[in-house]
């Protein structure tokens, strides 16, 4: 099963923009820029919305210190076994 996910490939923490926001249909404040009071999506980067967001705007997605890109990759290329019991 492929799975795609959103990575924030720079230093400086993952965060989306102002135009991320509204294309996703969020409420932007000035806070949301630095992330200081948690970011969208932060806990659930494989959210479908959240990737074709990053997907259509590309670079535009990204908050100021963030480089968001989208990632896929085979989750069962992760799983691994031992007995039957299995983990990633």
């Amino acid at each position: 099963m492929k799975l795609k996910l959103v990575l924030n490939t720079s230093f400086g923490g993952y965060g989306l923009s102002k135009e991320a926001y509204k294309y996703l249909g969020l409420e932007w404040t000035k806070e949301n820029e630095m992330c200081d009071s948690g970011c969208a999506f932060e806990e659930d980067r494989t959210n479908p919305k959240l990737v074709e967001c990053v997907e259509t705007l590309g670079e535009k997605a990204s908050a100021p210190y963030s480089q968001l890109e989208v990632v896929e990759f085979n989750i069962s290329d992760h799983i691994k076994d031992f007995d039957g019991k299995e983990w990633i």
